[in-house]
């Protein structure tokens, strides 16, 4: 599991700045935008999921 918290952060970051021009170059502005507002939402759920937080105590 301590791969997926590692590796979370840096898909994201890596693969959204790459993969939304390419869309608004290739198919159109809209479909940039979509993927923008997809993408984004997808990893910051899986952020929240593979987060660790500390234990209270």
């Amino acid at each position: 599991m301590k791969a997926v918290v590692a590796f979370t952060p840096l898909a994201g970051a890596v693969l959204l700045p790459i993969a939304v021009p390419l869309l608004m170059v290739k198919v159109s502005l809209g479909a940039g935008v979509l993927a923008s507002v997809v993408l984004s939402s997808l990893w910051f759920g899986s952020m929240l999921l593979t987060s660790e937080m500390p234990e209270h105590g």
